[in-house]
């Protein structure tokens, strides 16, 4: 478990591509008691809705931290970010980042945290010791987020299927798996910060032995299509070893972002090709259900592009920050 000083200011810096506040905007949406505003830098297109904050001004509403809620392609700590977060640290503020560049890795911001006695924290620091995959068969059952592509609705699909199973009365636990999930749960293993020998084993530590009837409801990570993070989605599928599965995409998306010469495949052969990566360790684990971003649609045109992907693909299809989940949870094994 990972303590967080809150409430938090939510960094934005100055991005332009809403994909890359990822991390901002699972925690307005799935922590919104601990956030108290965002702070944009200018040219930042991307707003939450929160108060616009100075440090001064989220220090007086009461913040006790700042967490970078972007997180862009390569995990970096923009240089020109460097100066503004160290005058954050000395506003009184402790910083949390989830991104591969480690705050510890800054001259700059050690210094101020040194000086003012802030902590620095980062999230995408995997256990220290995490052994190699068993392979063994585990006791519980597990259901697992796999995607079309990065950023379509992993996270979202897997806490909104982690609270429709407790409102059941069904025991489930969400086991987060990437730095806005361990944010928001309070723990978790950062796959993608694993040595990839070792993935398939943090995926095991993470989804341990349980009751027959408990599920855990495993954050997914990245795509078995996208060119750069396949690797860490095979490893998560392989050690998980998922029961069932929930294939998430974006409406409306037919290429990978950002890599426009990969297309994404037909909901069909993304099916197939899950089911037989995901079957080398559990030979009975099946997708059973679409979980569809219909985000900028409305309401009718989102109905109807479940239905059309749940007659592509003979799956129940909905989009879970809109429609009720039960023909995924009743396709549950």
């Amino acid at each position: 478990m990972i303590e967080i000083p809150s409430p938090y200011l939510l960094f934005l810096g100055d991005v332009s591509n809403p994909l890359d506040a990822k991390t901002a905007m699972g925690l307005r949406d799935w922590r919104p008691e601990g956030c108290v505003g965002q702070y944009r830098l200018p040219g930042c297109a991307v707003d939450l809705g929160l108060p616009n904050m100075s440090f001064s001004e989220a220090v007086a509403a009461g913040a006790n931290s700042v967490v970078i809620g972007v997180a862009p392609s390569g995990g970096a700590l923009k240089a020109e970010w460097v100066a503004v977060l160290a005058e954050a640290i000395r506003s009184g503020l402790s910083l949390v980042s989830g991104l591969h560049r480690k705050l510890s890795e800054e001259s700059e911001l050690v210094e101020a945290a040194a000086a003012s006695g802030q902590q620095l924290i980062d999230i995408r620091v995997p256990p220290a010791s995490i052994s190699i995959a068993t392979g063994r068969q585990r006791s519980g059952k597990r259901l697992l987020m796999v995607g079309t592509d990065c950023c379509v609705g992993k996270k979202y699909s897997a806490l909104s299927l982690h609270k429709a199973l407790q409102e059941r009365g069904i025991a489930a636990t969400f086991r987060a798996t990437g730095q806005t999930g361990i944010l928001i749960a309070g723990g978790g293993i950062p796959m993608d910060a694993v040595v990839s020998d070792f993935l398939s084993g943090a995926a095991e530590t993470l989804t341990p032995d349980s009751a027959s009837d408990h599920w855990d409801v495993i954050e997914g990570q990245g795509s078995l299509f996208h060119p750069a993070y396949a690797a860490v989605t095979l490893g998560l599928l392989h050690g998980s070893q998922p029961d069932a599965m929930v294939l998430c995409h974006g409406s409306g998306r037919t290429v990978i972002d950002e890599y426009e010469d990969y297309p994404v495949p037909d909901l069909r052969e993304c099916v197939t090709q899950y089911e037989q990566a995901a079957r080398v360790t559990n030979r009975q684990s099946s997708i059973v259900g679409i979980s569809l971003n219909t985000q900028g649609l409305s309401d009718t045109d989102a109905l109807s592009a479940c239905r059309d992907a749940s007659t592509l693909t003979g799956l129940p299809c909905v989009d879970p920050m809109r429609h009720t989940l039960d023909s995924i949870l009743d396709a549950l094994p």
